[in-house]
């Protein structure tokens, strides 16, 4: 629970970043969605004149581009020579404006398409890709369609992933300080999007609800399409083969003690050459701190690779 929690905690953010100072924020669009409407994605991009290489990051559910474990980790990489391409989802990071349609995490093609269009700013430099939590999910769902849609990613990194989201998902509700965060969370965002669409959404019972899964059955189950939770949930799962193909080298990174996503997980995964499971004993989750002020182990790990790519 302490790595768990010194991971979103703001003071590893503080000091000057080159990488914050260098970031520009584009709109990406990306598509149109099942509805037919159209999507934008709000991204950040910090070039950097050595431009070694090009990282592009994924925050989890209901962070952001700023999350602290995606600035810390990607101050990391920009002060190292790279550049750096922040990525928000539907509806994450004041960008809730931008489409009228809320977020699913079942909406995979515009965070694809999204990827597609960071990677276009590399200017030759090698691409990699770093996802954590929700943000390692859809990292590993990119990594499985690589085999139908090669993007030339020269390393994808999910740390902490969601394989399977219909076990994980209610560990959410058990833990006192998880539930009270993401519910923070989740009535922020959803009271916003409430408020800026008020003739399509109504959010109030869900908002009034006292566990995080009772509120998602209210959301998803009227606006997902899906007639079950479960259905919803098992629907972006990472199956038992689905990275058996994959031709990117990919790095799959928990902890033992992770409170949120279990790592057993990972043992039901059926994984090709290009794959590999890391699981530690501690580090809970997006944590891995060897030291308070960092890096990370999966900074060092990171660097690491593309140090040797």
């Amino acid at each position: 629970m302490v790595q768990t929690l010194i991971a979103s905690l703001k003071f590893r953010k503080k000091g000057t970043s080159p990488m914050q100072d260098a970031a520009l924020q584009m709109i990406l669009n990306c598509g149109e969605d099942e509805t037919g409407q159209p999507v934008r994605l709000m991204g950040s991009y910090s070039h950097n004149p050595q431009n070694k290489a090009l990282v592009i990051f994924l925050h989890g559910w209901e962070g952001s581009q700023d999350s602290t474990y995606v600035v810390s980790s990607a101050r990391r990489v920009f002060d190292a020579g790279a550049s750096v391409f922040r990525i928000n989802f539907r509806d994450h990071g004041d960008t809730h404006e931008l489409n009228t349609g809320i977020f699913l995490a079942t909406r995979f093609n515009e965070v694809l398409n999204a990827v597609s269009q960071a990677k276009d700013m590399a200017a030759g430099a090698k691409v990699y890709l770093a996802g954590f939590s929700l943000g390692g999910n859809f990292a590993l769902r990119v990594a499985r369609a690589q085999k139908h849609n090669d993007l030339g990613l020269s390393h994808i990194f999910a740390i902490s992933p969601v394989i399977d989201p219909w076990e994980a998902a209610p560990l959410v509700d058990e833990n006192y300080f998880i539930q009270r965060y993401f519910k923070k969370k989740l009535h922020a965002s959803y009271g916003t999007k409430q408020e800026i669409f008020p003739d399509l959404y109504d959010f109030s019972l869900a908002i009034s609800r006292k566990k995080i899964m009772e509120a998602s059955a209210d959301i998803l189950l009227k606006y997902s399409g899906h007639e079950t939770l479960e259905s919803y949930f098992s629907a972006y799962g990472i199956k038992e083969d689905d990275l058996l193909e994959c031709p990117t080298s990919t790095s799959l990174i928990m902890a033992k003690d992770d409170p949120i996503v279990p790592a057993a997980h990972l043992d039901r995964l059926n994984l090709g050459e290009k794959c590999v499971n890391i699981i530690l004993n501690y580090g809970g989750h997006n944590g891995f701190f060897q030291s308070l002020n960092g890096p990370t182990w999966y900074d060092d790990y990171m660097a690491s690779v593309m140090s040797s790519s």
